[in-house]
């Protein structure tokens, strides 16, 4: 891990255990495949609250920012994928 992604990881560890299981999962494992563009839409994410984080993650809302909504999908994908 880069020191970029160290430091999302550590951000992406929220307090709230849900979040924590599907945000540094992805953070630790695909943050690194991720171009420039999602890199920064990822960092844009986690300044959200975790309660708009939890419902989007969880699929029960889509959000309205589209660069949102796109790293969402792909968080999402990567949890579904990668199911232990």
């Amino acid at each position: 891990m880069d020191n970029e992604q160290k430091r999302l990881y550590w951000q992406s560890r929220r307090g709230m255990l849900e979040l924590d299981l599907v945000l540094t999962p992805f953070a630790a494992n695909a943050f690194g495949d991720l171009d420039a563009e999602d890199r920064k839409r990822y960092e844009a994410l986690l300044d959200c609250e975790d309660q708009d984080l939890f419902v989007w993650l969880m699929g029960r809302e889509e959000p309205q920012d589209p660069d949102h909504r796109r790293i969402v999908g792909m968080i999402r994908e990567y949890a579904r994928q990668n199911k232990s």
